[in-house]
């Protein structure tokens, strides 16, 4: 697994052993960016504030801070996946542009302070079939995680929907092998 574009392509990311942890494949990942970037308004994460919930490993997020995110909060709530995440993230980027916080995406309250929000972007990529997209979509937008317009883009299984919650519009959906990745829209 490695970083397709921008400043810190090729850089290697670390996933930790064992099968809990799905990284989105490169492809998908590759995809994903090119939408953003050419095809959706307001999606392009060059200069804008990143959230990576379910992060795993962090491959979105930091993704998204090679090719010019101002900062990226990962939210993660295992402790393996965290320590991979909190590796990689030094790794590429020191610190001074990601913040690491252990918490459960579905249960957010407000942003902490070390938190960088509202955020302009925001990737859930939550296990599949768990259907935990729109529980951790409603807590973003109930508790000031977003900006008005913000979009967000949701990875599940490939035969799985996500009902968006209130405030939230799909926008696109693409199917990547055993992957759906849809966009959505945040309206305040």
């Amino acid at each position: 697994m490695r970083i397709i574009g921008g400043a810190r392509r090729g850089a290697k990311l670390e996933a930790p052993e064992g099968r809990e942890l799905r990284p989105t494949a490169d492809r998908t990942r590759e995809a994903v960016f090119n939408i953003l970037v050419h095809g959706i308004e307001g999606g392009d994460p060059t200069d804008a504030v990143v959230l990576d919930l379910f992060a795993g490993t962090g491959a979105m997020g930091l993704e998204a801070l090679s090719r010019g995110a101002a900062h990226v909060t990962f939210i993660e709530s295992d402790e393996a996946a965290l320590r991979t995440l909190r590796a990689n993230a030094r790794k590429l980027d020191g610190g001074t542009a990601t913040t690491v916080l252990r918490h459960d995406a579905t249960r957010l309250g407000r942003p902490p302070l070390a938190a960088k929000t509202p955020a302009h972007v925001a990737f859930l990529d939550p296990p599949y079939r768990s259907g935990l997209a729109a529980p951790a979509l409603t807590a973003l937008a109930t508790n000031g995680w977003l900006v008005d317009g913000a979009v967000c883009v949701v990875e599940t299984g490939a035969k799985e929907d996500v009902e968006p919650p209130a405030g939230f519009t799909v926008i696109d959906e693409r199917r990547y092998g055993a992957a759906k990745v849809t966009f959505l829209t945040f309206a305040a």
